[in-house]
């Protein structure tokens, strides 16, 4: 991320105009970004304009107004600076995908050398309505896993020395609590409460240590409407999940079905008619 999550304005070449239907002229901005990378746990959109990268926060009552145009890879960024890439495949080609290792052990390290020598958290997290999974993550960083996965409510159920340990003890409970939580899953929850019931019969049999209710200020009274769009006024983020109101309804986004498209932003400015005295 950058240090800076102000949003840059640049003209795109030429400024076009347009007209108002009486004949004068509107001049209009036309600025052309790539979405390039989504921030999961506060909630956040990176995007470059000329391989320069702005953090566009996605707070309660920010206005959107990007077009989505054509989409490719998303590139790689190195020392706060986007290297683009035109490759067809998105969000990343096959020369960008970074598959992380650590997400894929079971307690046999996949490095060349074990690196995960510092405290690991276990954790059970739960998914509106009914879904429960159990995961790992440093210790350090625990309230921000789960708030990057969205989840409703959680507990923290073990801390052990290492991440060999860690995965080794996820990868036992895993037989019987799912350790992985799809996208349409966390999809259909939204608007809906957990289950504090169930979650709660199965906390007791693993003592935890401490728990966790996360409120994202979302306010649905129905299920949000699926779709792929970045125009409309942001009512919050749940992990990966944007929702935007936009026309009268709301809108659940995919943050990552967003990342390597080329978007437009329009910003006309209005100008009063002038009385026809005064030509």
């Amino acid at each position: 991320m950058v240090a800076s999550h102000s949003q840059r304005v640049i003209a795109a070449g030429s400024r076009p105009v347009e007209t108002n239907g009486y004949g004068f002229i509107h001049p209009v901005t036309r600025t052309s970004v790539q979405i390039v990378g989504y921030d999961s746990a506060d909630g956040g959109l990176l995007v470059s304009d000329d391989d320069r990268l702005t953090y566009r926060e996605l707070t309660a009552g920010v206005d959107l107004e990007y077009t989505l145009e054509d989409r490719h890879c998303a590139g790689t960024i190195h020392d706060d600076t986007h290297i683009a890439c035109e490759n067809s495949a998105a969000p990343y080609c096959a020369d960008h995908t970074h598959i992380w290792v650590c997400a894929r052990c079971t307690g046999s390290c996949l490095k060349d050398e074990m690196d995960c020598h510092d405290d690991h958290a276990i954790y059970l997290a739960a998914f509106a309505p009914d879904t429960f999974k159990v995961g790992v993550t440093k210790r350090w960083r625990l309230e921000t896993r789960l708030r990057e996965q969205g989840a409703d409510m959680a507990a923290h159920i073990r801390t052990v020395a290492n991440g060999r340990i860690a995965r080794e003890l996820e990868a036992e409970i895993a037989t019987d609590i799912t350790d992985r939580v799809r996208m349409p899953t966390k999809l259909a929850g939204l608007g809906q409460s957990v289950d504090r019931g169930a979650f709660e019969a199965l906390l007791t049999e693993f003592e935890p240590l401490e728990t966790f209710d996360f409120e994202y200020g979302l306010e649905l009274e129905r299920q949000p409407v699926k779709e792929t769009l970045a125009t409309g006024t942001v009512r919050g983020t749940k992990g990966r999940i944007l929702v935007l109101d936009r026309g009268g309804s709301t809108y659940a986004v995919d943050m990552r079905e967003l990342v390597g498209y080329e978007v437009s932003e329009r910003r006309q400015r209005r100008e009063l008619q002038s009385s026809l005295g005064s030509f």
